[in-house]
């Protein structure tokens, strides 16, 4: 069967999906090249499907800050045999800005594409997806990350966030994207500094208006290891999970279709305390 937008799990009760991070990479900003091996990563991202992962998210590409793109034969070589090995017992994400990329991680099992440069960075991505018919998670982006920050000027950055993914879903539904098959994602951390990334936090729900599934991924990000510490005492990415767990708390209340963690036990017990607070734990 093609996979389409009702094949991939739906949040139940308003609660968001809990979408873990599988980085094949060894430079990755957030755990440094743990799960660099493909036996490593699918060790991992079994571990995070035991901790409740809803999907797993499997990425060859680290898109930190002033990071350099691996070649598309490496990217493949890191990514399918994971691919491979898990899509047998979780719904896979492949994290790509190629469609070479894309393409064969659908043919090896992935059944949803999250493209960080919204389909920017590769002209042939959205006729891919087009084609294949599945799920989509464009990102607000504007640069490859070696420059991305330089590009992190806005008038109202809600205001212009919303209006650029608008653009891309308008590109993407021209290229015979389904509209119900478009994930949306504000970018946090991506060309943007921690005030822009406060005030899509706090006016989110202007985004979500926007009418598509939204995809929050804030996990460990540098604007979190600034909170409370000044400028040269900023927290490292490991000790930004509790922070990371505040964030999703708020999301969740504000009804987003996902959230996109590397901490997925700290994220369920979030969650759970969401619901509870809700009336709707089980």
């Amino acid at each position: 069967m093609t996979p389409s937008a009702s094949t991939l799990p739906e949040a139940r009760g308003g609660r968001p999906l809990v979408m873990g991070v599988v980085n094949v990479t060894p430079d990755s900003f957030s755990d440094g090249g743990a799960w660099f091996t493909p036996q490593d990563a699918v060790a991992h991202g079994r571990d995070l499907l035991a901790a409740g992962a809803d999907l797993l998210d499997v990425g060859g590409e680290s898109t930190r800050p002033g990071a350099e793109r691996p070649s598309a034969a490496e990217e493949l070589r890191r990514v399918l045999p994971v691919i491979e090995a898990l899509r047998d017992v979780a719904a896979v994400s492949v994290d790509t800005m190629r469609a070479e990329v894309a393409a064969a991680a659908l043919d090896a099992g992935a059944v949803v594409v999250n493209d960080v440069s919204g389909g920017l960075a590769d002209p042939e991505m959205g006729a891919l997806v087009a084609e294949r018919g599945v799920p989509f998670i464009a990102m607000h982006w504007r640069a490859h990350s070696t420059v991305m920050q330089s590009f992190a000027v806005y008038d109202d950055v809600v205001a212009d966030v919303s209006r650029e993914l608008m653009a891309r879903v308008e590109a993407l539904t021209a290229a015979g994207v389904a509209a119900e098959n478009i994930v949306l994602d504000p970018g946090f951390g991506f060309a943007k500094k921690a005030e822009h990334n406060w005030e899509l936090l706090r006016r989110l729900d202007e985004v979500m208006a926007l009418g598509h599934r939204l995809l929050v991924g804030t996990s460990r990000k540098t604007f979190l290891g600034h909170v409370g510490r000044t400028s040269d005492a900023v927290r490292p990415p490991l000790d930004r999970d509790v922070a990371t767990a505040v964030t999703t708390a708020h999301v969740a209340r504000l009804g987003v279709w996902a959230v996109r963690v590397h901490d997925v036990v700290s994220t369920v017990d979030t969650l759970d305390v969401v619901d509870a607070l809700r009336g709707t734990h089980e």
